[in-house]
């Protein structure tokens, strides 16, 4: 017996989605703050300011910056204002919080704003495997983005995915 084997998940309706392809090039940095605090606690308004002057912001040109203070000091609001207004001409997102913040923020950006039209209709499979840092936010976020078009939406590889959603 000579059959030809057939691939019947290339060949089939199925749409991957893989949040890696829409992945946001560019470094991502965190910037700790308390290096520019007294003792890393207490922030001294006069100081604080002419760091933030002297810094070389150009630096950080076309980086994400997650700007944060890894000590339990307690840290005016304004303080990370001035900072993003000094890094805004420079980064192609500046934000306040972890890493993993600044990546859950620029997936919903892009989601909010994506077209998902060509999927209309569609048995869909979001990919969960992934080498770049994607996160988990961000695939609740692309399912319920799918969801009011998609005719199925499944999650995992074609070859052995979970099944979430089935229009009636």
């Amino acid at each position: 017996m000579s059959e030809e084997i057939i691939n019947r998940v290339a060949n089939s309706k199925i749409v991957t989605f893989n949040l890696e392809d829409i992945y946001p090039k560019g470094e991502r940095v965190a910037f700790d703050i308390s290096q520019w605090l007294l003792e890393g606690i207490v922030l001294r308004e006069s100081d604080f300011r002419e760091q933030a002057k002297q810094h070389d912001w150009s630096r950080y040109q076309d980086k994400f910056v997650a700007l944060f203070c890894s000590t339990d000091a307690i840290v005016p609001g304004w303080a990370y204002l001035l900072l993003s207004l000094h890094l805004a001409p420079f980064v192609k997102k500046v934000t306040v919080g972890s890493l993993d913040e600044l990546e859950s923020i620029l997936f919903a950006e892009l989601l909010q704003n994506l077209d998902v039209s060509e999927y209309t209709d569609k048995p869909l499979i979001i990919k969960g495997c992934a080498h770049k840092p994607i996160p988990q936010n961000a695939y609740v976020l692309l399912a319920q983005k799918l969801q009011p078009v998609a005719k199925s939406i499944m999650y995992g590889e074609a070859c052995s995915s979970v099944p979430l959603f089935k229009r009636k």
